[in-house]
């Protein structure tokens, strides 16, 4: 006598195909359960870190600002012959200033840094500075020169800014 337990079950392959969709179904269910709770924990932790931040970002924000506040002491604009006949440059020239104590000094000295510009402008050629390359130079090399002619033990500029830049 053979009990239920014991008895031989036959599969169909109807039988098969349901089990294995059901098992399927079952897999596809937990993905997306998993994924969503996933992403929830993620969404919930950003707009838990990002709100805050936004509580007390205001005083940093300020700081930042204050330090991202740079001093720009712009010369007056050159007009220079290059090195090839019959060619000019048109040049203004911005100075960021590294500290916004150190305007006063750069005032005094700005013949200094207009002749050391000059100087170096006016032997350059058309072919040399017309490229964007030949363009950084200039700008690599003014730089190092106006720091040379403040003479302090930090650099005082921290960037050179070309606000308008025309040859002929």
């Amino acid at each position: 006598m053979a009990s239920d337990k014991d008895e031989l079950q036959v599969e169909t392959p109807e039988d098969k195909d349901t089990k294995k969709k059901g098992g399927g179904n079952k897999k596809l269910l937990i993905i997306i359960i998993a994924a969503a709770v996933v992403l929830g924990a993620g969404g919930f932790a950003g707009y838990k870190l990002l709100a805050g931040k936004g509580d007390s970002g205001g005083k940093e924000e300020h700081k930042t600002e204050a330090n991202a506040k740079s001093v720009m002491f712009a010369l007056d604009p050159f007009v220079l012959n290059l090195s090839d006949y019959g060619r000019y440059l048109k040049v203004n020239v911005q100075f960021e200033l590294s500290d916004m104590t150190l305007e006063e000094v750069v005032k005094d000295k700005s013949p200094q840094l207009r002749d050391a510009i000059i100087t170096l402008v006016s032997s350059k050629s058309l072919s040399s500075i017309s490229s964007p390359e030949g363009k950084f130079q200039l700008k690599d090399e003014i730089l190092f020169r106006a720091n040379q002619v403040m003479g302090a033990e930090k650099e005082v500029f921290k960037n050179l800014y070309f606000t308008e830049f025309v040859m002929q």
